[in-house]
């Protein structure tokens, strides 16, 4: 805030500060936005620390320093096909690497969650997992895949795992770092070009639900969302109901 609010006072080097109207300050942030592309939260931020000098230094009512906040910038979750999280584990050839991505996407789990899992909650008789402390504090249950629950037996069998249900090499919680570099790994094995991370399987698993037709509540409860609108944006990214749509040119391509 600092910094910003010396750049305020340097472009304004010639006035007295408390002299400086509205739409004199409104036009600097403009030419900074123009001249700089400086982003929404950089706006904010320097409205912030103008907004602190001329109401709580010099004890101006609100009303008096009245900037129009920017928008913030929306942007869409990135997720992956089906095709492509297939062609992930397929090419996951480690099977406590394929447990683990499996577990995270068939789950909707979060990377902290996944490695806070305990053999414990993995509840096969009503194949459920239960997410312990998850965003919030607050526990809840997902769903736990049969083919999943399959897999996860033959890791038990082969690793043994004592306290986490996903442990390191020489024991304690996994690696949070590794996570991400094994996703990365095997999805360079499948082809895949795009940028993934450990966040896009748990987006493209709400997606594909959506796609699935599952009802927005179920989806909200199972990613642990507590406001409903978080869980809404994901129905910006369903396919399902734009490939029902017809685009207008194939009807007037195939009328002549």
């Amino acid at each position: 805030m600092k910094k910003n609010f010396e750049d305020f006072i340097n472009y304004f080097s010639d006035r007295e500060l408390p002299d400086i109207a509205p739409d004199e300050i409104n036009r600097y942030l403009l030419e900074l936005i123009e001249s700089k592309n400086i982003s929404a939260s950089q706006q904010n931020q320097r409205i912030n620390a103008i907004k602190f000098y001329y109401e709580k230094v010099l004890g101006r009512e609100k009303q008096y320093f009245a900037i129009e906040r920017p928008n913030k910038e929306f942007r869409l979750p990135d997720v992956l096909s089906k095709t492509e999280i297939k062609s992930i584990f397929e090419n996951t050839t480690n099977l406590k690497h394929k447990c683990i991505l499996e577990v995270i996407y068939s789950a909707g789990l979060r990377r902290s969650e996944v490695l806070n899992l305990k053999p414990e909650d993995i509840d096969s008789k009503r194949m459920r997992i239960k997410v312990r402390g998850g965003k919030g504090k607050k526990d809840r249950y997902s769903l736990l895949s049969e083919g999943v629950l399959k897999d996860l037996r033959d890791y038990f069998k082969a690793y043994k795992p004592k306290v986490w249900l996903f442990e390191g090499q020489s024991g304690g919680q996994y690696s949070a770092t590794s996570v991400v570099k094994l996703l990365k790994k095997y999805a360079l094995k499948a082809g895949i070009k795009k940028r993934v991370h450990i966040h896009m399987l748990r987006h493209s698993f709400a997606t594909h639900l959506l796609e699935q037709g599952t009802n927005l509540r179920i989806i909200q409860d199972l990613l642990g969302h507590e406001d409903i609108k978080t869980t809404e944006i994901y129905t910006h990214i369903s396919s399902a109901e734009i490939d029902k749509v017809i685009n207008p040119i194939d009807e007037i391509l195939n009328s002549s």
